[in-house]
Formats: C-alpha cells, sequence, structure tokens
C-alpha cells in the first residue's frame, strides 16, 4: 500500500503553520527526493511520516504497522557505545554484532569499529548513523540529508549499499544537493514554505 498524506495539518505552538492541508502519495517502493530550503517544513513532514509527530489534522495512509528506519539530519549516536555497539544496537537479526561489523565495514570504516563517537570525525559519524538506520531493516527508509560531511566517491559507494537493501521499498531523501539524487534514479519534488507546499 502507498504511503498517502491526506489533506494534513501541522503547527508549533498552535501559532506558526509548517503543514497546512497538505497532500503527497508517495509510491510502495523506488526513491523520492524532496527539495525545499531550509525551514520550509522537510523535516516536519518526515517526522510525521515516522510517526514521530502525530497531524493535527489530515490523516496519514500507509504507514499502520509499517517500521520506518531513519536516517537523521542529527547523527543522533550514544556516546558511550562504540561505533558497532551503536549499529548493533539497531539490527534486526540474531548475529547484531557481526552484522554490524560487515556494515561498517562496507561503509569504509573497518578499522574504526571500537572507536567512540567522539573519536570519529563527522563524515565518519554520519556513516554510523546511516549503518544504524539499514540495520534496523525498516520497512521503508527516510534520509534526512545522509551525506553532508562525506566525500563524493564514498557517498556514492554508500548510495549503492542503500540501493542494495531497499531495491524494493520506499526511500524517501532529502537533500539540497541534486547530485545525490542521482544514484537513486529518485522523482524530484520540490517544495517551498512555511507552510509546506510543492512548486
Amino acid at each position: 500500500m502507498a504511503v498517502s498524506l491526506i489533506d494534513v495539518s501541522y503547527s508549533y505552538d498552535g501559532q506558526k503553520k509548517v503543514l497546512d492541508g497538505f497532500s503527497f502519495e508517495f509510491p510502495e517502493k523506488g526513491a523520492v527526493c524532496l527539495m525545499g530550503p531550509s525551514g520550509c517544513g522537510k523535516t516536519t513532514l518526515l517526522r510525521i511520516l515516522a510517526g514521530l509527530e502525530r497531524p493535527q489534522r489530515g490523516t496519514v495512509e500507509g504507514i499502520s504497522g509499517k517500521k520506518p528506519s531513519y536516517v537523521f539530519q542529527e547523527n543522533r549516536l550514544l556516546p558511550w557505545l562504540t561505533a558497532v555497539e551503536n549499529v548493533a544496537v539497531a539490527a534486526a537479526g540474531e548475529n547484531k554484532h557481526s552484522e554490524a561489523e560487515s556494515l561498517l565495514k562496507r561503509m569504509g570504516l573497518a578499522g574504526s569499529e571500537h572507536k567512540y563517537p567522539k573519536e570519529l570525525s563527522g563524515g565518519m559519524k554520519k556513516r554510523v548513523s546511516i549503518a544504524r538506520a539499514l540495520a534496523a531493516k525498516g520497512d521503508f527508509l527516510i534520509l534526512d540529508e545522509p551525506f553532508s560531511g562525506i566525500d563524493e566517491d564514498a557517498w556514492k559507494r554508500i548510495s549503492g549499499l542503500i540501493l542494495e537493501e531497499y531495491s524494493d521499498k520506499l526511500i524517501i531523501l532529502v537533500t539540497h544537493v541534486l547530485e545525490h539524487s542521482s544514484p537513486f534514479n529518485a522523482r524530484i519534488i520540490r517544495l517551498d514554505g512555511p507552510p509546506l507546499r510543492i512548486v
């Protein structure tokens, strides 16, 4: 079943309208890239799709019973856990530790598995957060500016890994860099706001 937002409205403190009667239907599989200026409402939209915020009006269909995997703008790593432990926390399989190690190696982080977040660069932290999202094996994948701080060779390689894991599922990508959408063959949706609207 496709994921649909129907006449969705959301505001903070009952004043600033971030979404106001917003409707859109995502496909069951494939990639959709959302592009728009900072502050237009993209992240709020993602949080609603992930079930982290509830619309104050309207409905979201197609996500009931589905588990999202989410790469946030912020890395949100647990500082008291190593890189491999951060990934293993989200892993869905029985061999969580070995699966986490494998993902980190495929991310180009071999040799850094046992480092703590404070010992990693910004780009390395981002790669750990992507590995964690992939380890969770969600029913659909949300990527909120996932490649910030990651060099070109690395993000292209990581894009291929994401596509391997989500070849038959929905990928929702938010980015300010159009080139980042290319490996996914994503449908581009240009947005403005607030309130969020398709332009």
